[in-house]
């Protein structure tokens, strides 16, 4: 087995099925697929694999992504989501799997291949004393995988407890027309609250009347009934 695009790629196609495509077309509409099309491999079988190609070269990881099937391009984040996290990854490469990701976020384009690589890949470079202005850059991007990255990356720093860099983006997302932002910006502010309650209370006293409503349900999920009844409703009684 080569570990290479074309090794992957080949090992891929073995566990396809046409009920596992026909999954995938009616999950993924026309209008969601960004251009993709899909060989019909169930993501566990995905991830098992990228596993196995973790040493694969840059460069070659680089092929999977410009690749035309997601699922591809899921094992292309897949193998650099495990790269970052690996004990053994050296700095260097960690920055090299940063800027791999930064620089062809233009193929990490669909609301899965965020949320797959970019807590450990952006997230987990950023957060060791790196500059973070990349992600308040990115929150502002015409691109909504861009910004979606920007508080999907965030999931590390809440991890090690620093949650003040969600909170300010999630701010910066609240007038964001799209859903997959608003679900996700919710999703962080639930995990941040998590490690913080009382910021999340804070923020939520704050915005809960102007935020957008599937980001606030998102958010106040893991609140008690009492809490969520009462900023759910926060906007009929303004």
């Amino acid at each position: 087995m080569k570990i290479n695009a074309s090794g992957f790629i080949k090992e891929l196609k073995k566990h396809q099925s046409a009920a596992e495509q026909e999954k995938y077309e009616k999950y993924f509409p026309p209008e969601r697929r960004n251009g993709d099309i899909f060989i019909g491999v169930k993501m566990g079988e995905v991830f098992s694999l990228a596993k196995k190609f973790i040493e694969m070269p840059l460069n070659e990881i680089e092929k999977l992504l410009k690749n035309s099937f997601h699922e591809v391009r899921v094992g292309a984040v897949s193998i650099m989501d495990f790269q970052a996290r690996d004990k053994k990854t050296i700095e260097s490469r960690k920055k090299e799997l940063f800027d791999l990701y930064i620089r062809r976020h233009d193929r990490i384009n669909n609301w899965d291949l965020v949320d797959r690589a970019a807590p450990s890949v952006v997230g987990g470079y950023l957060f060791y004393g790196r500059p973070r202005d990349i992600l308040y850059k990115l929150a502002i991007s015409k691109n909504i995988w861009e910004r979606r990255t920007s508080i999907v990356s965030t999931a590390y720093f809440i991890r090690q407890g620093e949650t003040d860099d969600n909170f300010k983006i999630a701010e910066s997302l609240l007038k964001d027309k799209e859903d997959f932002i608003h679900k996700a910006a919710g999703w962080m502010l639930r995990y941040a609250g998590d490690k913080d309650r009382q910021k999340l209370l804070n923020f939520l006293d704050k915005y809960s009347a102007v935020m957008p409503r599937t980001l606030l349900r998102n958010a106040v999920e893991k609140l008690s009934k009492k809490e969520k009844d009462y900023y759910l409703n926060v906007k009929k009684e303004l």
